[in-house]
Formats: C-alpha cells, structure tokens, sequence
C-alpha cells in the first residue's frame, strides 16, 4: 500500500518529514520476500541505488566494509539543461542498471547474485520514476535468486555512511560517530539538521524554508551563466577560487531566528 508523503505546513518539499513514505511502485513486478539474511555469521549484502541521476550499486559486508561497487555518471545527460531531467535520468538508469550490478559484483571478486546474502535498495525520498527502476531490478534479483529484499531510506542512508569504517574521515573505526550524533544533511532536494539516535531513529531539528541547497547552486549558476557538466556547484566553486570574496556582502539567512531551519531563495537571487 502507498501512502501518502505530507509535509508540515509553510514548508517546501526541500524538508521531508518522516511522515510517511511513497516507495516506488511495483505493479507486474516479480515479487521478493523482505527480512533479514542470517544474521548469526557475517554476511553481505548487494545494495542498488537510483534515486537520482546516478546509477549506483555496491557489495557491503556486515561489518561495513565495501566489497565492491559501480557508478554510472549521468552528468552529461543533463548538463545541456542546467539541471536534472526526470524523464532522461530514468531512461539512462533502465540503460545502466543491470551493467553496474554486474560491475560491483566483479568488483567485489563475486560471481553473481548468488554470492550475497540480500538485496537492497532505495526506495524514497527521491525521483519516483527514478527510484521505480532500482528497485524493481532489486526485487527481480532477489525473487530470482531467493534472497531477502531490504528497503533503504535514502536520507537515513546518508546519514549512517558516516558509521562506515572510514566514512567519519578518519583512517581507523574510531572516527565513526557514536549514537547520538548530529547530521547536516545535503542531498539533492533535501537540506536538514538531523539528530540522529539511531538506526531508524532520526529526529528532524530543521530544514530549509525553501530552496534545498543544491537548488540554489544550479540556479545561481545558471543565472550567471556558469553551468557545467558536473552542476552549478561545482561551476560557482570554480569561479569562487579566483573571485574576491569581499566584493558584495552576501548577507546569513535567518540567523536572527530561533530555529535550526535554513533559506537560500533570497541569498540565491
């Protein structure tokens, strides 16, 4: 059953919630049972992301190692637009999916599907026709194979990477955070404060009023001409590096306010 996303009242769609999730729909899919691989022993699982403009897939071990993993850049699908196009990015996924599968696997030294535990995938927030396609591929493999299907929330996701061996910037397990930590999320169209308990406990501390972060980059660069291949981000960070940094006082957003929420609409224009 799909449910439907709602939003606090006065914000945009940049500040998910956690009130409910659409996954993507599975309609004359085949079907996979959900649960957990065994859990007694180490064991690996074959995650599948799609919820974007990148074609991602990857081999994690129990242990947070990463075996193996794939990505197929879209960068210049979209560069001619500025920005990403739903309809394009779905195209290029349904394109690249099942080769970036078969790469990570290869990557990982496996030799099929067969070698991992469970399959996982994104399932929202996201690009629905983008996240349809991922996870689809995800539950045909894993029907296919008997396997456990695992849904992953994308932004929750990102958060606990941090927890990766090396993923807090360190060289060694101890730069991982401890529960609880405080996240900045940046993420496509979404930009939040997040306290993060634990896994599937995050609270929302706030998020942007309107324009995510991201957003505001491609249309600023945009406005000024600079967009690239790699997003107006980048393009701004370049221009940034020989520019001088005194020479309009660009004002912080909110920063009388006694809230954790963020606005880039204002300081974009």
């Amino acid at each position: 059953k799909r449910e439907k996303v709602t939003y606090v009242k006065g914000k945009t769609k940049a500040v998910y919630r956690g009130a409910g999730l659409v996954a993507p729909s599975y309609d004359g899919e085949a079907f996979a049972a959900s649960g957990l691989p065994d859990t007694s022993r180490p064991y690996t699982v074959l995650g599948v992301e799609t919820s974007c403009d990148d074609t991602a897939a990857a081999v994690v071990r129990s242990d947070g190692i990463i075996l193996g993993e794939a990505v197929a850049s879209q960068h210049e699908v979209h560069a001619a637009y500025g920005g990403v196009v739903p309809g394009l990015a779905k195209n290029a996924h349904e394109a690249a999916i099942d080769g970036v599968v078969r790469q990570a696997l290869e990557n990982a030294g496996l030799r099929d599907v067969r070698d991992v535990d469970a399959v996982a995938a994104t399932v929202g927030p996201g690009l629905e026709i983008c996240l349809r396609v991922g996870a689809r591929a995800a539950a045909r493999l894993a029907s296919e194979h008997a396997k456990p299907f695992l849904h992953a929330h994308h932004l929750e996701a990102h958060c606990l990477v941090a927890r990766l061996p090396g993923g807090g910037g360190g060289a060694d397990d101890d730069a991982a955070p401890a529960f609880p930590f405080l996240a900045l999320l940046v993420s496509g169209g979404h930009c939040q404060l997040l306290w993060v308990r634990g896994v599937g406990a995050c609270e929302v501390l706030g998020g942007t009023l309107d324009d995510a972060l991201g957003e505001a980059y491609d249309k600023a660069a945009r406005m000024l001409g600079l967009s690239g291949p790699t997003g107006g981000g980048p393009a701004l960070e370049r221009a940034a590096v020989a520019g001088n940094a005194t020479a309009v006082p660009l004002p912080i957003p909110m920063r009388q306010k006694k809230t954790c929420d963020f606005s880039y609409a204002g300081l974009k224009n």
